[in-house]
């Protein structure tokens, strides 16, 4: 374990780096919801930082918040339009939401940049 993730596990300060580990870590145990929680702050602070805005909308997918993992892909995609996996995260929250028609511009797109749809 290293001394960053000590830190944020220990209650010690939190740096950005400290909160995007937790967050990660968060994640990747399905904790999604606390997850979000953590990314929206870091979003707030880091309006730039694309990997925290896609971990973001992820984080509200898997959680079901299908109009906040919206907002925040177009938001991403406003900036970042090339990215492949925005598109195919936007396309299937927009097919949970039922409006497959306009998912299915942002699924071609992302088959086009490569990114599998499996």
């Amino acid at each position: 374990m290293t001394t960053t993730t000590l830190s944020w596990l220990t209650g010690g300060p939190a740096t950005p780096a400290d909160r995007w580990e937790r967050a990660s870590y968060l994640f990747d145990t399905g904790d999604h919801i606390a997850a979000a929680r953590e990314l929206e702050s870091l979003a707030g602070e880091q309006p730039d930082a694309g990997a925290v805005r896609l971990l973001l909308a992820r984080a509200y997918y898997h959680s079901a918040q299908l109009e906040r993992a919206e907002r925040t892909l177009r938001d991403l995609l406003a900036h970042t339009p090339a990215d492949g996996y925005a598109h195919l995260l936007l396309g299937r929250t927009l097919q949970r939401r039922s409006r497959r028609d306009e998912a299915a511009p942002h699924l071609r797109l992302a088959a086009a940049m490569g990114v599998a749809a499996d």
